[in-house]
């Protein structure tokens, strides 16, 4: 705990970047699948008992993957104290859309169960459906708004005005990567079905696999090759105090085509973050069609790892910028607490996360194996 003591400010916000992306990708990862599944219960759970069981491979674990949610938000919140303000304001109704759509999944696991007839039924799991494409879309929606600027921007007291509103959020580039971000989690869903079932709804799951990755890398192509072609990025142009005060006012900014590629220029190794979606998406499509489900898993989350991870590095050092005033855009250099809060923070996660990987471990290995039909019928304790 000494050496966190020891770092000084840069190095205590590149960290928290990096952590910030950890979450992140432990989020999409850890309830991605949950997200997935949900998305396939029309394709895959042909009958009530399919869906049944697919319920059921996500009902035990979809609680504790929320967490990785919860410390997303939470980093932001006492790390990036103006990106928490700015975007939680900016993406209010997003927000307060993502919640009600997240709070249908334990009202559907809960209520499905609670009367016998068809319809009763098929309404819960019309509401699971929505609590797991709508997250999925917005989340990407808003990592493509994120891309192309935001309009907001700060007065000279450092208040922030949001000049945008709802519908500007679902532009044409923000609804691509909305449908990058669906796809992407069908394909992690479809293999932790093939995973956690067998029969005819692992082999519908398997079946899901090929065309998801199809569908992730043609538009993660088709929304690279725009960012590349058409989207304007942003660039500190004055000097970069890495260890300066937290104002966000004290640089210049310019937009210019092509931008958001310079790093992978200047650091041609962050190459590697992009084509981890390729190589672990091409990868999970052979693994499935070895039958080689758990090691398609593993690859399936370098994917999706990927994919998260390529917006992270085309954006730095920029966190939020601004589309409306480009001087007010958050960077890694001018967002972030004091000195001795992302001190604190670090040590409290060096601390904490150890137990959290420790302990989600622990879970799956408890609920290793398949979810069969008879198993559900056997327990009482199942989700219906």
């Amino acid at each position: 705990m000494r050496i966190c003591t020891m770092l000084d400010y840069e190095t205590l916000r590149l960290l928290w970047w990096a952590l910030l992306g950890v979450l992140l990708i432990g989020f999409a990862v850890m309830d991605g699948f949950d997200l997935g599944v949900a998305a396939l219960l029309p394709v895959v759970g042909r009958s009530d008992m399919d869906r049944r069981v697919m319920i059921n491979t996500v009902g035990p674990v979809w609680e504790g993957n929320q967490v990785w949610l919860i410390l997303g938000g939470g980093a932001v919140f006492a790390a990036w104290p103006a990106l928490y303000a700015t975007a939680f304001s900016g993406f209010y109704i997003a927000m307060f859309l993502v919640l009600c759509a997240l709070i249908l999944r334990p009202v559907g696991f809960k209520f499905r169960s609670k009367l016998e007839g068809a319809a009763w039924r098929r309404a819960w799991d019309t509401a699971l459906i929505i609590g797991g494409v709508v997250p999925a879309v917005v989340f990407g929606v808003a990592f493509g708004n994120v891309l192309q600027g935001v309009p907001f921007h700060f007065d000279a007291d450092l208040r922030v005005t949001y000049t945008g509103g709802f519908l500007g959020l679902l532009n044409p580039f923000a609804l691509l990567c909305g449908l990058v971000s669906l796809a992407m989690v069908i394909m992690h869903g479809a293999v932790y079905l093939a995973v956690k079932t067998d029969g005819q709804v692992a082999a519908r799951a398997r079946g899901v696999v090929p065309w998801a990755v199809l569908a992730m890398l043609v538009l993660f192509s088709l929304a690279g090759a725009w960012i590349a072609l058409g989207i304007d990025g942003y660039a500190v142009t004055s000097a970069v105090v890495a260890d300066g005060p937290s104002n966000p006012l004290m640089k210049t900014v310019e937009r210019a085509p092509g931008t958001w590629l310079e790093n992978y220029r200047r650091l041609p190794l962050s190459l590697i973050v992009p084509a981890l979606a390729y190589v672990g998406a091409l990868a999970t499509w052979g693994l499935i069609r070895a039958e080689r489900v758990g090691l398609a898993f593993i690859t399936s989350s370098l994917a999706v790892a990927g994919v998260v991870g390529t917006a992270g590095v085309s954006a730095f050092p920029f966190l939020l910028p601004s589309s409306s005033d480009p001087a007010s855009s958050l960077t890694v250099w001018d967002a972030s607490s004091s000195h001795t809060t992302l001190q604190i923070m670090l040590v409290a996660t060096l601390v904490f996360m150890p137990l959290i990987l420790a302990y989600t471990a622990w879970v799956f290995r408890v609920l290793r194996g398949p979810v069969r039909a008879q198993d559900i019928t056997n327990d009482g304790g199942a989700f219906y």
